[in-house]
């Protein structure tokens, strides 16, 4: 059983981890910020420390196991909020926003059994692809031929035609 200490280093660490993702994200104006997954991280990673407190943290149990593939199952459904809005005609926004709350959550199982080494690496990642996933897609886009921004060509960002 992890001691005071450990615990709320997992649990300050998932909390902030998915706080700076979100605040990633609310700095581009998407509809998923700070708070929201803050709270994403330090609920998955308190559900995983409850569930391993009983058993050797590195060996996951069944009850943990079963616990972890509920946080996954649920956040779906709290990415699939994120991503169907009906304010741009039904179109399919916010995919990133739905992936780093699954990130997030995932950040948070992996706090709550302790794997720092895990999370460090996938935070770098993850703040990496944040950061300059976008110019290097434009870039490789440019480089290879691939199709263009579809939001940018749509008919709905395009003055009407005069009548």
């Amino acid at each position: 059983m992890p001691d005071w200490s450990e615990i709320v280093l997992r649990l300050g660490v998932a909390t902030l981890a998915g706080g700076l993702i979100g605040l990633n994200r609310d700095l581009h104006g998407k509809p998923i910020g700070l708070k929201t997954l803050g709270l994403v991280g330090l609920a998955t990673a308190m559900v995983v420390v409850l569930a391993t407190l009983s058993g050797d943290p590195m060996k996951i149990s069944d009850a943990a196991s079963r616990v972890m593939q509920g946080i996954l199952t649920g956040i779906g459904f709290l990415g699939a909020g994120v991503i169907v809005r009906a304010e741009h005609d039904f179109r399919v926004r916010g995919l990133t926003s739905a992936a780093c709350t699954w990130l997030t959550a995932c950040m948070g199982i992996a706090c709550g059994l302790g794997q720092w080494r895990i999370i460090a690496i996938a935070f770098v990642f993850a703040f990496t692809l944040l950061i300059v996933g976008r110019r290097l897609e434009h870039w490789l886009h440019g480089m290879l031929g691939g199709k263009e921004d579809p939001a940018q060509n749509s008919p709905a960002s395009s003055p009407p035609s005069p009548g």
